[in-house]
């Protein structure tokens, strides 16, 4: 059953993206669809049901308010650094803990992050991810995850878990 709703959402995005609704583009939509779902559908997500829920989209656009944000923030930081004559940075690579339990979720944490100016995801083992950050501030692991991930893993976690 899941593998019928990955191909209705497939040929879905496919009308979406081509706009043409002629019948040798439906073809191809369905074609594509079920090549795609049949080589790689057992690495989609495992339960298809949270692709209903409402408050994950909501979620989802709270957590891009949130990202961007922060981006801002990490850019202005970065500038602030790069432009200062003493140029006060103090680069390093830290470990934080994640509580995320899904590939996805510590994927998209972990892209969050590298996406963020002045820190790059370099390894995810486990619960643990080690971040190359340009300006280590902080007493620990416990203080250094909230810093860098803090805001992130929260609502990631109400998206993905």
């Amino acid at each position: 059953m899941r593998y019928i709703i990955y191909i209705l959402i497939s040929f879905g995005f496919w009308l979406l993206f081509t706009f043409n609704l002629s019948l040798p583009n439906i073809i191809v939509g369905l074609i594509i669809s079920v090549l795609t779902v049949l080589l790689l559908g057992r690495y989609f997500v495992g339960n298809v049901t949270k692709l209903f829920q409402p408050q994950r989209y909501f979620w989802f656009v709270v957590y891009a308010f949130i990202f961007a944000w922060e981006c801002l923030r990490a850019n202005l930081d970065v500038a602030y650094r790069v432009l200062h004559p003493d140029l006060p940075i103090r680069p390093g690579i830290v470990k934080i803990k994640t509580n995320l339990k899904t590939d996805i979720a510590r994927a998209t944490l972990a892209n969050s992050i590298t996406m963020t100016p002045g820190t790059i995801t370099v390894d995810i083992v486990g619960d643990d991810l080690f971040i190359h950050w340009i300006n280590v501030s902080g007493n620990g692991p416990e203080e250094y995850g909230e810093l860098i991930s803090g805001r992130f893993e929260k609502y990631i976690k109400k998206i993905f878990e």
